[in-house]
């Protein structure tokens, strides 16, 4: 199957995941995509998109586990230490001081995963305003799409590896030790608030004074991450903040989002409404600080007003003179007390042209009109020509307020006029030369437009690909977990088998007779102290050697038969055979066969028991020997 088909059949996958199971992975990267199922579908030793496809279609019960591998919930408390410090010294305080005292204070941590970095955000919202104002006035709002995860958050349960990165200070003031593991306080608990959240199709939580949602854009592709930034710059508050990852750094969506601190990922919402109706709603709120604000818009609207060098003057829908710069004033000998007097009544409103019908005309058509080279009459006798401008003001595109009218002084422009008809006929050719050389710009312009256009292709690449590593690395941190899961379970299973042995080797020193045990193939597997002590040779000079190959004392060859009666089903056989010890005396050996039995009850081996019945009357050498006391 070539690479198109299986683009194909996984993009069918993908849809098939969304109408049976409601999560829609069409944003997200598909190089993550692809190696997060990949690894489930390996686990199920599937080689092929078609196939898992199918195995999802007949094992419901795969849903589970596979949304576990895709969504990988690696967090922790005070992850990348240093952001969460600035985050808790600068950019929180600089939230809470804008707010009053008893307003609500509203925190969104979007991709929550099993909870820590909700229970970090209470932790120092805590900290910073007190166990008492925390609850009375703080909301976390904590979300994600993975049920599971988040029923683990509820829960607000961890191990002790877990709760390492808080300070043990805080570790014993927001947690208690419950059944070995460590539970964030309850009053505190009740100001979290965990749901599940899809950042693709879900409407966001609005009047965000902190939206946190770290390491989880860069699993989208550009065009999803786009939609839920625009989404994030909604729920954010005039003067909130974005707390993100380090893989995220939003160079390119500059027009919803401004850094406040870059290396740390934090970010402000530009503005992008009306501050003149933000700040006269605070002001008819009768808030002092908010009327104080407004003071220093009007003086700060003013002085850039009074810098403008072109005059102009602002007249409102019902006719009256509303503003006039210095330049305004000065040129047409305005002065203050005419604001708010109406045009009809000023010198201004018929000279050095009739504005009052030009300005009814501005209403009609919609939009601005240019009177050219208007003739005003100066008082020393000379002319000044003037280009007058009315531009219309509206509110929300449709309301008008009124008019603005500037009056552009062009006499120099009309000096020039005869200067430049004069020199027409070399301007021509200089024409020509222009037109040259503005090809060449326009060549260059295009040259440099391309290379920008391919630093910015560069940077998305680069940027890609940070989020790309940042995202294996987590999948790589999610791996070292599972292996030292597994190791636990292998150092446990290893300290099991120790004891066993231990426990085997205490049993077989603790019995006074032989013990041999052989597995299947004949080879000796153990035997014990005694049988040391019979045959003169130690365990680790026969361990793994055939029981058949030994030359000692005993007649092994007559043990054959009955070894291989045990292993074929036989229990407890017996057997006495004359035998010769260590030291050369002959005695009746007794030999006793077990089965070794296996977990699955199969038997592995055959367990041979030695014992000494009795001497071997008339060898006058044995006799003597029995002097040694060996019985």
């Amino acid at each position: 199957m070539n690479t198109n088909d299986e683009d194909r059949i996984f993009e069918a996958l993908l849809d098939y995941l969304r109408r049976n199971r409601g999560f829609d992975f069409t944003g997200y990267k598909r190089s993550s995509l692809q190696r997060r199922v990949s690894k489930q579908m390996l686990s199920r030793n599937i080689n092929n998109y078609r196939d898992y496809l199918d195995y999802l279609e007949v094992h419901p019960e795969e849903f589970p586990p596979l949304f576990n591998t895709i969504l990988i919930n690696v967090t922790s408390f005070f992850r990348d230490e240093n952001a969460w410090t600035y985050l808790q010294q600068q950019t929180l305080p600089r939230i809470l001081n804008e707010k009053f005292p008893e307003e609500p204070i509203r925190v969104w941590s979007a991709g929550c995963a099993s909870g820590e970095e909700a229970y970090t955000l209470a932790m120092i919202l805590t900290e910073l305003l007190g166990p008492a104002q925390f609850r009375q006035r703080v909301k976390i709002y904590a979300t994600d799409v993975d049920e599971d995860a988040l029923t683990s958050a509820r829960h607000a349960r961890y191990r002790e590896q877990d709760v390492q990165p808080i300070p043990e200070e805080w570790r014993v003031k927001y947690f208690e030790v419950v059944g070995g593991y460590y539970v964030f306080r309850q009053d505190l608990r009740r100001s979290v608030i965990f749901g599940r959240h899809d950042l693709v199709q879900d409407a966001p939580i609005a009047r965000l004074d902190l939206l946190v949602c770290r390491n989880t854009l860069m699993y989208f592709n550009a065009e999803t991450q786009g939609r839920i930034l625009s989404r994030f710059h909604f729920a954010l508050n005039s003067n909130g903040a974005l707390f993100l990852g380090r893989a995220e750094m939003l160079l390119t969506h500059a027009n919803l989002f401004t850094p406040l601190n870059l290396q740390n990922r934090i970010f402000a919402k530009a503005p992008n409404i009306n501050l003149r109706d933000r700040l006269l709603v605070l002001a008819q709120g009768g808030d002092q600080e908010a009327g104080n604000r407004l003071a220093v818009h009007v003086r700060l609207r003013d002085a850039a007003f009074n810098a403008i060098s072109l005059a102009q003057i602002v007249v409102d829908f019902t006719g009256n003179l509303m503003m006039a710069n210095a330049t305004a004033r000065s040129m047409f000998g305005i002065n203050f007390k005419d604001l708010g007097k109406p045009l009809q009544d000023l010198e201004i409103s018929y000279r050095p042209v009739e504005l009052r019908s030009r300005i009814e005309e501005t209403y009609e058509e919609r939009h601005s009109i240019l009177m050219a080279d208007v003739i005003r009459s100066l008082p020393d006798g000379s002319n000044q020509f003037l280009d007058v401008q009315i531009t219309p003001l509206q509110e929300n595109g449709s309301d008008f307020l009124g008019v603005s009218i500037s009056f552009i002084d062009v006499t120099r422009y009309q000096d020039l006029q005869s200067e430049l008809e004069r020199a027409n006929q070399e301007l021509e050719t200089a024409n020509e030369e222009r037109q040259a050389s503005n090809e060449e710009l326009e060549t260059t312009n295009e040259e440099l437009q391309s290379i920008n256009e391919e630093l910015e292709t560069t940077n998305e690449e680069l940027q890609s690909t940070n989020e790309e590593l940042e995202t294996m690395n987590e999948e790589l941190q999610s791996t070292n977990e599972e292996l030292q899961a597994s190791n636990e379970e292998l150092r446990i299973r290893t300290d099991e088998a120790s004891k066993a042995s231990a426990y085997l080797k205490s049993v077989l020193a603790g019995i006074r007779a032989g013990v041999v045990v052989i597995d299947q193939q004949f080879n000796i597997l153990t035997w014990n102290q005694e049988t040391e002590n019979l045959w003169g040779l130690r365990l680790d000079e026969v361990e793994g050697q055939s029981f058949f190959n030994l030359d000692i004392g005993l007649p092994v060859d007559q043990l054959r038969e009955m070894i291989r009666a045990c292993l074929a089903g036989e229990t407890r056989l017996e057997l006495s055979v004359d035998a010769v010890n260590r030291r050369g005396r002959s005695f009746l050996c007794r030999i006793t066969f077990n089965p070794l039995m296996g977990p699955a009850e199969d038997r592995q081996g055959v367990i041979l028991l030695m014992e000494e019945v009795e001497e071997v009357s008339g060898d006058g050498e044995d006799g003597g020997d029995g002097g040694d006391g060996e019985a």
